[in-house]
């Protein structure tokens, strides 16, 4: 029985997955060689970690942090840093949102760089429209939070003092970045339907933004803000070993004396305020999404 002749069609689709396997496969190298890079780079050593030494050091410190200070000063301590870290992390929180909202919209290219909002205005505009918005929002946002929170810390300690006020303006300012790009991206998946049902109406552009685009996002928008708060909360703790106060400034004076005992209290006030606004947060995301 003749074996059916190859058609032109068939080596094209043949030499298409040679070409899909052979990508894969330089892929898959050069992700090997990437990590063997990245291994010895960052120059770890397992050994030294679960050596004898190493792990009756660990073991060692362990057994320094027990018990923990429940004394009633220590205690206080804690409740009155772990109040600090939220208020930080909160009151950044919500400066980061006034950022973004003030930076997101010039930030969407379907909302200043084309689209809708952007034919709506005459092409004497649309020049200024394109370049000088949008290409402004998206580098204030690029710059706002390529700089780490702690960097930002560190210069807010050098301006304002050490305390709180530099956490939280810390934290507005990074996260502010964050948010700011992804309302942006938010924006820009819209659905076109309901902003052209209202131009259609001869509705203005705040009308078009408050009840065509604003009802679509918001729900993202307070669940971007409610996750973004979860990852203050720790970073919050993280900036007080620059000096922006809560948790995390006493965290590091215990270390700095060798408190140990004192700092698993710390520790265990941390752990439970972190836990609680997860808690919290998912339970406000899940009524509001």
């Amino acid at each position: 029985m003749n074996r059916p002749a190859t058609t032109p069609v068939d080596l094209a689709v043949l030499r298409t997955r040679d070409r899909s396997r052979l990508s894969t496969y330089l892929l898959l190298a050069f992700l090997g060689a990437l990590f063997v890079w990245s291994y010895q780079g960052s120059e770890i050593n397992l050994g030294m970690l679960f050596s004898t030494e190493g792990g009756g050091a660990i073991v060692e410190y362990v057994e320094r942090l027990f018990p923990p200070d429940l004394s009633g000063k220590v205690v206080a301590d804690a409740l009155a840093g772990a109040w600090e870290t939220l208020a930080i992390s909160l009151i950044g929180t919500l400066l980061s949102v006034v950022i973004a909202l003030s930076l997101a919209f010039f930030g969407s290219r379907n909302l200043v760089y084309a689209g809708l909002l952007y034919e709506m205005e005459s092409r004497r505009h649309r020049v200024l429209l394109r370049r000088i918005p949008y290409l402004t929002a998206k580098a204030i946002l690029n710059f706002l939070r390529t700089i780490p929170e702690m960097l930002w810390a560190l210069v807010f300690v050098f301006l304002v003092g050490l305390g709180p006020f530099p956490g939280v303006l810390a934290l507005g300012v990074h996260t502010g970045g964050v948010l700011g790009k992804l309302f942006a991206e938010v924006l820009e998946d819209v659905d076109r339907q309901p902003v052209e049902s209202l131009q259609s109406t001869g509705a203005g552009k705040i009308q078009i933004l408050f009840y065509g685009i604003l009802p679509q996002v918001l729900p993202q928008f307070v669940s971007y803000t409610l996750y973004r708060w979860e990852v203050n909360i720790r970073v919050a703790a993280v900036l007080g070993f620059v000096g922006a106060g809560g948790l995390g400034q006493r965290i590091h004076i215990a270390m700095s004396l060798f408190l140990e005992q004192q700092l698993l209290t710390l520790l265990m006030a941390l752990y439970i305020l972190v836990t609680g606004v997860d808690y919290l947060s998912a339970y406000l995301r899940r009524r509001v999404v």
